[in-house]
């Protein structure tokens, strides 16, 4: 748990989170292969592909067959819900300075009141290649923001409810205005914290992050209280699962996308050719022709993890009445009828094997009849690459809130389940 723990902690970005990944495939032998190059594949390599910092993608080759081969895919999201600060974001409102935010993804708006938040991301520089600008990650490595509530005094009925604005009521206090704050204040520290002229930064995708850390909590400590689990915690399964992976003759891919907040329609998304592109390069880099690329995608299955919706001890009804999830019961298999997750009966049924076969405790979860739930990347995906698969994952309990609450013996069992699910023929 601590080692996850850690992780949470340090990926206070998509981009922080994949610079993790990567360093963690590298430490344990993956080769960085560049979609520029032509690829020198060999049996039982290991590569990792990450053309776009927020997304990389883990390769582990086995001894592979043409018609023989099948693919092994396991896939969750680097992003969360943050707010992300605009271009321009100065605002004054009398000696206050504020910055200029606009919701990423589906926030539970009010659980960012009154947190101390960081600020993470990339900056974008001048360089002497016009076409090649300079990235460097940023993380402010304290906490400069807070987005205060108002005070019961000015709204007696805060309590009965209150519709937050996200332009209006949603924007992080900066600082107090000192002669120094002038309307380019913002890029004024960027520039300093990076050690580079004011003049010199472009742009930036930037995020005001919760600077708080992952604590246990609970009377004996069994619940894992944390930002990010969504969907970091499936990350951080994946990637010890495909390091420890054991690919056989197949071809093993964990893939960790950018953007599945918003909908993973883009370069670095699950909506994208990428994925498949990586595998058909992969395949012909080893000898298959087109077709045998076609069989190994239809012998194929895919892993979707995501988070699932514990059942609430204050909301009970907002489950589904027969099958709903409880903290400490293990990993969960997502269904759904609508196929807004990836899931079927005898995709169900290969999870289930698994599970039994190597001792995890699992349990199912389906959504109440008038309640739709969230998609995940997993349908995105298998469109691009038909073939078999399932939604997995831990449920919690705040899903989108600035903390959310899992169990630590559920966290475990999904890094189990990776593992066990990397290592089966």
């Amino acid at each position: 748990m601590e080692q996850l723990m850690e992780f949470l902690d340090k990926s206070v970005s998509p981009y922080h989170a994949v610079a993790e990944c990567k360093r963690k495939l590298e430490e344990n032998g993956f080769e960085e292969l560049l979609l520029s190059d032509r690829w020198n594949i060999k049996a039982e390599g290991k590569y990792y592909v990450s053309p776009y910092p927020s997304m990389v993608i883990a390769i582990r080759v086995g001894d592979v067959k043409e018609g023989e081969t099948a693919l092994r895919i396991g896939m969750a999201h680097t992003d969360q819900p943050m707010m992300k600060i605009k271009p321009n974001a100065e605002m004054k409102q009398k000696k206050y300075m504020k910055l200029n935010a606009e919701k990423y993804g589906g926030l539970i708006l009010n659980t960012w009141l009154d947190r101390p938040l960081g600020i993470s991301g990339k900056v974008v520089l001048k360089s002497e290649t016009v076409f090649k600008p300079e990235v460097r990650f940023f993380d402010s490595k304290r906490p400069v923001l807070v987005i205060p509530n108002l005070a019961i005094h000015m709204n007696r009925d805060v309590n009965k409810g209150v519709e937050l604005n996200p332009q209006t009521h949603m924007l992080p206090l900066f600082g107090l205005m000192g002669e120094e704050m002038d309307e380019a204040y913002f890029t004024s520290y960027l520039a300093k914290e990076l050690g580079v002229e004011k003049e010199d930064i472009l742009d930036y995708d930037l995020f005001a992050y919760n600077y708080e850390k992952s604590q246990k909590v609970g009377v004996k400590e069994e619940l894992l209280l944390a930002p990010r689990i969504d969907n970091l915690a499936s990350v951080y399964a994946l990637l010890k699962g495909i390091i420890h992976s054991k690919p056989g003759c197949n071809l093993h891919i964990a893939g960790m996308f950018d953007h599945e907040e918003v909908g993973s329609r883009s370069k670095q998304g699950a909506d994208s050719s990428l994925l498949s592109m990586v595998v058909e390069r992969v395949l012909t880099a080893v000898g298959f022709d087109r077709q045998g690329v076609m069989q190994a995608i239809s012998r194929g299955f895919m892993l979707s993890v995501d988070g699932a919706h514990a059942l609430h001890p204050n909301y009970p009804e907002k489950n589904d009445p027969t099958t709903m999830t409880l903290l400490g019961d293990g990993v969960v298999i997502k269904q759904s009828g609508t196929q807004r997750y990836l899931s079927d009966s005898e995709a169900t049924g290969i999870l289930m094997q698994i599970c039994e076969k190597h001792g995890i405790p699992y349990q199912k979860q389906i959504n109440r009849s008038d309640v739709m739930g969230g998609q995940t990347l997993g349908p995105i995906a298998n469109a691009y690459l038909p073939m078999m698969g399932e939604d997995l994952g831990i449920s919690m309990l705040g899903m989108h809130s600035s903390m959310e609450t899992a169990s630590c013996d559920d966290c475990d069992a999904l890094i189990q389940f990776a593992k066990a699910y990397y290592q089966e023929a």
